[in-house]
């Protein structure tokens, strides 16, 4: 997040990937090494629209609280625009961003809280919050838009990534996971 004209670090990132990534992921990228797979965006193209269910962990550590509204809103710009670029941005998305927008109003996002997304295979991004480091029993919102679903975390592990430190952990780890060394 840009503050005060300088690049400012307000979430610590962490993407999961359901075992059957491994599968999915193998037949292309097996052998591949870890600086290979983070210098190719159709290696994190594969990953945020493979057919497997990724969570997505983003845990404040900006020592302010943030509203989620605002942080919802960021996003959401964001996405638009990428969706717009790629031609991706019909009424439904417009309909999914009002809602992945309201889901986000009564929220705040003090340091140690974390929004959970859960981007499933079938194009629904589940949005939760936690309060610290647990986990919520159910999300608050079911947004049911593939596009939408995969625009999110294409904003963390895409070309104009957010945070290229999870880019790197992933093209770092996928290649262990992928020889069997988990």
């Amino acid at each position: 997040m840009e503050a005060q004209g300088n690049f400012v670090k307000i979430a610590a990132i962490g993407v999961y990937l359901e075992d059957a990534a491994v599968a999915a992921l193998a037949g292309k990228w097996a052998g591949k090494t870890a600086d290979e797979l983070a210098a190719d965006p159709a290696f994190f193209r594969d990953v945020y629209t493979g057919e497997f269910e990724k969570f997505t962990r983003v845990t404040f550590i900006w020592p302010k609280t943030v509203a989620a509204e605002e942080f919802a809103g960021k996003v959401m710009e964001s996405r638009v625009a990428y969706l717009k670029a790629t031609g991706a941005y019909t009424d439904a998305e417009a309909a999914a961003v009002e809602e992945f927008n309201a889901a986000f109003k009564s929220h705040s996002l003090a340091p140690g809280a974390s929004v959970l997304f859960t981007h499933s295979p079938a194009g629904v991004l589940t949005v939760a919050f936690s309060d610290d480091s647990s986990a919520p029993g159910a999300g608050i919102a079911a947004i049911e838009n593939k596009a939408l679903c995969e625009a999110v975390l294409e904003s963390i592990i895409g070309e104009r990534s957010v945070s290229p430190a999870t880019k790197q952990s992933i093209a770092t780890r996928v290649p262990e996971i992928l020889k069997g060394g988990a």
